[in-house]
């Protein structure tokens, strides 16, 4: 979401704004529903994923759906939650090159830390397991498990941006429909 370029604003981040504001002018979710054979591949593990996670961690991982913030238009949806949200789980069954990657680096990948620190920051928990599985792979290999805790995000400066970013999703909306007035 803070992501900038140098001659402005980043195409992700003007994306998401554009992509919130159609939600919020149309009523109806905008994201696309493409899938291709490994994204559906992906979602026929899912249950063999997390039923390797509550193995090997010992830790019961409860369906938690969309968890919505107190008082602003923002949410998440982990793949679960752990003890009352004492901890989140984020769960990906990738194709075997991007889970060998995974496992050779032994850190999240970028690419989901923003959305790691945005359902900490929603939902109120200490950590989230991050966790990459892929079955093809030797058992001793198949699971990979690494916490983000609370503690080492930054979420005073991520609500800030957050913030931000959605009084402008507000301004643009109010925008729109201050023409349609005229």
């Amino acid at each position: 979401m803070a992501a900038q370029v140098k001659s402005g604003e980043a195409a992700a981040r003007r994306d998401l704004r554009a992509q919130l504001v159609c939600e919020r002018l149309t009523n109806s979710p905008q994201e696309d529903s493409y899938i291709n054979a490994a994204m559906q591949r992906g979602i026929d593990k899912e249950q063999d994923a997390l039923t390797a996670y509550e193995i090997q961690t010992g830790q019961m991982v409860m369906p938690c759906g969309f968890v919505a913030h107190d008082t602003l238009m923002a949410g998440c949806s982990p793949d679960g939650e752990i003890d009352h949200y004492t901890g989140i789980l984020e769960l990906k069954c990738p194709k075997s090159a991007t889970h060998l990657a995974y496992l050779r680096s032994r850190e999240v990948p970028k690419e989901y830390l923003w959305q790691i620190r945005h359902s900490l920051w929603i939902t109120g928990a200490q950590w989230c397991d991050f966790a990459s599985f892929d079955d093809r792979f030797p058992s001793h290999l198949q699971l990979l498990v690494l916490r983000v805790k609370r503690e080492d995000v930054d979420l005073k400066a991520y609500e800030l941006l957050v913030r931000l970013f959605l009084s402008e999703c507000d301004k643009e909306l109010e925008s729109l429909t201050a023409a349609e007035v005229a």
